[in-house]
C-alpha cells in the first residue's frame, strides 16, 4: 500500500476554488481586452507564478496539509522543475501552431487562457486515473518507467517536425460538423456563416493546442509519478507549471532559436526519471538490483541536466552569432606606414 499525506477533501476544493479564482481575474480584469503581451509584462507575470508556486511550496502546504513534512517540500519542488521544463518544449510548439495559422498577437493570450483551461482538466482526469491504476496495480509503475525511457530515447534521435493539421483526427472531426469562416472574427470562437454557426481559425488554433498538450501530458504524467506518488503533490505541481506556461510563453517565444539543446536535456530527463522508476522497487522489498534514489539526489540531477542543457544552447548561440559577425577590416594604415604620412 502506497504510504503518502493524506490531503482532506476541503483542501482539494480550496486549492482549485483558487486556482479557478486567479484565472478568472486574470481573464476578466487583467486580461480583459485584448493586446499584445510584451516581454515585460510576460516577465513580470513569470515572476508572480513562479513565486506563488514556491510559496505554496515551501510555507502554505507545509502549514495547511496535515503531515507535510521536508521531503514532500522537495518531491513537490521536483515535481515542479520537471512540469516546468517539460512545458517548456510546449512553448517552442505552440510557437509553431501561431506562426502557422498567422494568429495576431492580441489574440495569442486568450488562446492560450482557453487552452491551459482545458490542460488542467485533462490532467486531473489523467493525474486521477493514474493514481487509481498504481494504487490497484503496482506493477504499472514499471510500465510507465519503460515507457519514459523509450519516449526519451525516441525524443533524442527525433527530427524537428512542422505543423499538420490535416493529420490532426480532432481538427478533421471540427472541420466536418462545422463549416470554417475565411478570416479571425476578433477574439471570437464562433461565427455565422451563410446563416450557420460556424468556427473561427482561432478554435482550430485552440484545439490544435488542446491536442498538443494532451499528447505532452501523455509524457509528463508519468514523469511525475516517478517523483512522487502522492496525488495531491502530482495535481498541484503540474496545475501550477501549466499556470506559468502562459506568461512562459511570451518570455521565450522570440528565443526559440536560443535553446537549441534543451530537447536534448529533456529527453535526457526523461529516461534518467524511467530509470530510477525502474530501479525503484515501489512497496516490496528490493531485489538485488533495485534501491530507492533519494528525492534530492533526483532534484540535484534534474536541475543540473537542465541548466546545462540551458548553458550549452547559450553557449552555441553566442558562437553563432562571434561567427555570423564580420572581422573589421585591417587598419590601413597601420600596415603601411606611408599612408596618412604628411607630404614631405
Amino acid at each position: 500500500m502506497l504510504a503518502w499525506v493524506q490531503v482532506p477533501l476541503w483542501q482539494w476544493v480550496l486549492f482549485i476554488t483558487c486556482i479557478l479564482f486567479f484565472l478568472a481575474l486574470d481573464l476578466g480584469v487583467f486580461h480583459r481586452r485584448a493586446h499584445v503581451v510584451g516581454f515585460r509584462e510576460a516577465l513580470a507575470w513569470t515572476s508572480v507564478w513562479v513565486s506563488l508556486s514556491l510559496l505554496f511550496g515551501f510555507i502554505i502546504a507545509p502549514r495547511m496539509v496535515e503531515g507535510w513534512t521536508q521531503r514532500e517540500t522537495l518531491e513537490y519542488l521536483t515535481g515542479y522543475l520537471v512540469e516546468l521544463s517539460l512545458s517548456m518544449d510546449n512553448v517552442f510548439v505552440i510557437a509553431m501552431i501561431f506562426g502557422y495559422f498567422r494568429v495576431p498577437a492580441q489574440y495569442q493570450h486568450r488562446v492560450l487562457f482557453w487552452g491551459i483551461l482545458g490542460a488542467l482538466v485533462m490532467r486531473g482526469l489523467m493525474i486521477a486515473a493514474g493514481t487509481a491504476l498504481v494504487q490497484r496495480f503496482m506493477w504499472t509503475l514499471y510500465v510507465f518507467g519503460a515507457f519514459l525511457v523509450v519516449t526519451g530515447i525516441k525524443m533524442l534521435f527525433s527530427r524537428e517536425e512542422g505543423v499538420h493539421p490535416e493529420r490532426n483526427p480532432v481538427i478533421r472531426a471540427a472541420q466536418r460538423i462545422f463549416p470554417v469562416s475565411p478570416n479571425f472574427e476578433g477574439q471570437r470562437f464562433f461565427t455565422r456563416l451563410n446563416g450557420r454557426r460556424a468556427i473561427t481559425p482561432l478554435m482550430l488554433v485552440l484545439l490544435m493546442v488542446e491536442t498538443t498538450d494532451l499528447i505532452f501530458a501523455v509524457d509528463s504524467i508519468p514523469a511525475i509519478f516517478g517523483i512522487t506518488k502522492n496525488p495531491f503533490i502530482v495535481f498541484t505541481s503540474n496545475v501550477f507549471a501549466i499556470l506559468g506556461l502562459r506568461s512562459l510563453y511570451f518570455v521565450l517565444a522570440n528565443l526559440i532559436a536560443c535553446f537549441r539543446y534543451l530537447k536534448t536535456g529533456l529527453s535526457v530527463v526523461l529516461m534518467f526519471i524511467g530509470v530510477k522508476m525502474l530501479l525503484d522497487p515501489h512497496g516490496h522489498p528490493p531485489r538485488w538490483w533495485q534501491f530507492e534514489m533519494p528525492t534530492t539526489v533526483a532534484l540535484i540531477v534534474v536541475a543540473s541536466i537542465i541548466v546545462s542543457s540551458i548553458m550549452a544552447s547559450l553557449l552555441h548561440s553566442c558562437w553563432e552569432r562571434r561567427k555570423a559577425c564580420p572581422a573589421p577590416p585591417p587598419d590601413a594604415s597601420a600596415s603601411n606606414p606611408t599612408v596618412g604620412s604628411p607630404p614631405t
